[in-house]
């Protein structure tokens, strides 16, 4: 008898220390962000340059800046990755200015990027 509730508690040990490095790691989810660009008759716009800017909430010498640039593609969107800039447990991402600029026609448009979203939004170009 005290062998084998020796036994069920040694496999029960050993199952706790197999699943749980399975149960506290999580893979990181993607960080996206698409805009799509329309022009004031609502059409989607191909080959806008996009631009996404950030600037640093403080002064230091270690002050993070993004510039990001993109076109946008046939269905007029186009696509970031922030994947390496958001890590598991960071609260929030970046609040970035949106410029899309295409043959003279210029929107602009302010983006919150959500971690492990694809977040999105629509600008809207004009002469």
């Amino acid at each position: 008898m005290k062998h084998l509730a020796l036994k069920s508690l040694f496999g029960i040990a050993l199952l706790a220390i197999t699943i749980s490095p399975l149960l506290g790691c999580r893979k990181k989810g993607d960080t996206t962000v698409k805009i799509t660009v329309r022009d004031t008759l609502d059409k989607l716009v191909v080959g806008a340059l996009v631009r996404l800017d950030g600037q640093a909430t403080i002064d230091s010498p270690k002050a993070i800046v993004r510039h990001d640039t993109a076109y946008t593609n046939t269905s007029g969107v186009a696509t970031f990755n922030y994947n390496e800039v958001y890590q598991l447990g960071q609260a929030g991402v970046a609040v970035l200015n949106i410029t899309a600029e295409k043959d003279g026609m210029k929107g602009t448009g302010i983006i919150k990027i959500e971690e492990e979203k694809v977040s999105s939004q629509t600008v809207y170009v004009q002469n």
